[in-house]
């Protein structure tokens, strides 16, 4: 689904003026970001780990053609085989074509954002009995809505708004009474045993890939994806082509970078390591492995500026810490990626003139790249994505018309300080106490207060004031 801008701002609207949504992101607010703050008190090299990260993702990329070919040099001699997909249409065939291969009938998916990202549970549903093995992407498929958060995709939803659809989808009912959240648990879990059982296909994504010997690396906290992978006959991974890291001494520091910063751990409660196909002496494992490697505009990234936002682990730091994704949500953002690194993914891969929107939904404050495990310099991407769409003529004639104005200004020191001079008092006059009526702000000013210019002057008035009493 393209995002058009009309559509971010009434869907952004329509957050803020939703209850139920207020509250559970009121809720989920505080958990992640206390979680992440405590356990980086717990480890004081982490600021040296966060350098490291990046030094492994950086030399990657540098090099990923040769990961690239040790990777599937190495996931062949293990008995698996590596697909590439050059965008979401032909990951999606590849995928649905090795499940036709197999004549599946019922396919288990765990959390992959990989697969969101091409579309993958609309074209399997289509075809198989489709379900996913993620307590939250179980929850948003019953209520067929996308992830709003990356590694929380239910976290828009109420205690009540999943008991109702539990109970609507479990027992053909509705308005049974509020249910506790390990009764929850334990309800899904009942559900998904038998489907786990019964599945011909499992898919995953990876978090990473280990080129030295083909490995894929998982991260969860439910066991899902041990289920998900090794009981069906064949497992199918889905994963971008960045995901990819020289050897397991590199998966040990992003590990420990990875569960710090999304979910405050030291480590995730299950991390998988599969490499390759059920071997004769395995116990478990699947007699298929397809490990499907997407491009879907990656590759196009390598080559510009946006290169750096291919080092980015999908913790979803950016967007915990981030106060626009606190207000709206990520279902506003109109795509797979929100926040901080939507506002770069989404114009990346879906093209800035239809969601040039994205990068203007933000502060501007540092946040997400003073919290990026990789350290991501999100705000100067931001930035960048701004000047392209004012340079591609894609904002709109005021906003252009409003920029070049204040350029001109600001080049102009003398003119800029008596406009700001006459500019005080008007402000005054036009917020009478309440700053809600400043003339052209009237959608920034209508749900906020700004303080009112004080009575002492300008900013450059004060300080010159200041200086000839520090000098007396």
């Amino acid at each position: 689904m393209a995002v058009a801008e009309a559509d971010f701002r009434a869907r952004a609207r329509k957050a803020l003026s939703d209850e139920d949504l207020q509250s559970a992101l009121a809720k989920a607010k505080g958990g992640f970001v206390d979680k992440r703050a405590n356990a980086i008190l717990d480890l004081p090299e982490f600021e040296a780990l966060r350098e490291r990260g990046r030094q492994i993702k950086d030399h990657t990329l540098a090099h990923l053609d040769t990961y690239l070919e040790q990777f599937e040099g190495n996931v062949t001699r293990q008995g698996g085989q590596v697909h590439y997909a050059l965008d979401a249409e032909s990951a999606r065939e590849t995928i649905l074509g090795i499940c036709r291969d197999a004549a599946a009938k019922q396919v288990i998916k765990a959390k992959t954002m990989a697969g969101e990202e091409v579309g993958l549970n609309e074209a399997l549903e289509a075809e198989f009995e489709t379900v996913e093995s993620d307590l939250g992407e179980y929850i948003i498929q019953l209520a067929k809505e996308p992830p709003s958060h990356i590694i929380a995709p239910a976290v828009h939803k109420t205690r009540a708004q999943i008991t109702e659809l539990f109970d609507h989808h479990h027992h053909q009912k509705s308005g049974g009474p509020l249910r506790e959240t390990p009764d929850l648990v334990d309800e899904a879990r009942g559900v998904l045993r038998e489907k786990f059982l019964g599945a011909d296909i499992g898919i995953s994504g990876a978090n990473f890939l280990v080129a030295e010997t083909g490995t894929i690396t998982l991260v969860t906290n439910e066991g899902n994806a041990d289920l998900s992978t090794s009981l069906p006959r064949v497992h199918i991974a889905i994963a971008g082509v960045e995901k990819l890291v020289p050897s397991m001494r590199e998966v040990s520091s992003m590990l420990r970078l990875l569960a710090r910063s999304a979910t405050g751990q030291q480590i995730t409660a299950y991390t998988t390591f599969i490499t390759g196909a059920r071997r004769p002496e395995d116990l478990d494992g699947p007699e298929e492995l397809h490990v499907v490697l997407i491009d879907n505009g990656r590759t196009r990234m390598l080559g510009d500026e946006f290169r750096e936002m291919l080092r980015c682990i999908r913790c979803g730091a950016c967007m915990n810490h981030c106060p626009v994704y606190s207000a709206i949500g990520g279902h506003a953002y109109g795509w797979v990626y929100p926040g901080p690194m939507g506002a770069v993914l989404t114009p990346m891969f879906r093209g800035l003139d239809s969601s040039q929107d994205l990068p203007n939904a933000c502060t501007l404050n540092g946040r997400c790249q003073s919290v990026c495990p990789v350290k991501i310099r999100l705000p100067y991407l931001i930035r960048r994505l701004r000047d392209q769409s004012f340079e591609q003529q894609i904002t709109g004639p005021f906003a252009r018309w409003a920029i070049r104005t204040w350029g001109w200004l600001a080049r102009r020191p003398a003119l800029y300080q008596q406009l700001t001079g006459l500019m005080r008092p008007a402000l005054r006059l036009f917020g009478r106490g309440s700053a809600r009526r400043v003339p052209l702000a009237g959608a920034w000013t209508a749900g906020r207060d700004f303080p009112l210019p004080s009575g002492k002057g300008t900013f450059q008035q004060q300080w010159r004031e200041k200086r000839g009493e520090k000098r007396t």
